[in-house]
């Protein structure tokens, strides 16, 4: 029986990717060095989600996005005015079709998280 589906990312640099995380409220549960004073892997997690990151990957260009992080939350809105300054913004804040609150922002890689609330139907 699977518990939970967990991404792994591979990225150029895991201290630069794990920094940036952090700067936007991910919290590091692990890491492991690669003996040169870098980091080889992290676990880091954002609510209940969870995500991984190992070193060996490449920055996403800007004809393609190798990854999409979508991140369920509580007062998107909140979370938004928190980050709206401070990071590359793709998309602003917006409802959707799909019945979400939504933003995408872009990461250190150049990969796009979401980050998104059900949006009340009544």
């Amino acid at each position: 029986m699977v518990k939970k589906v967990v991404p792994m990312i591979h990225v150029l640099d895991v201290r630069v990717t794990v920094d940036w995380y952090e700067s936007i409220g991910f919290t590091v549960t692990e890491t492991y060095d690669d003996g040169d004073e870098g980091l080889s892997f992290a676990i880091l997690t954002f609510g209940i989600s969870e995500v991984m990151f190992s070193s060996g990957g490449q920055p996403s260009n800007q004809r393609r996005r190798e990854v999409d992080l979508y991140v369920y939350v509580d007062e998107v809105d909140n979370l938004y005015r928190s980050l709206e300054d401070r990071v590359e913004m793709v998309e602003g804040l917006h409802d959707t079709f799909y019945g979400m609150r939504e933003f995408i922002i872009r990461d250190v890689n150049r990969f796009w998280l979401t980050f998104a609330q059900f949006v009340s139907t009544q």
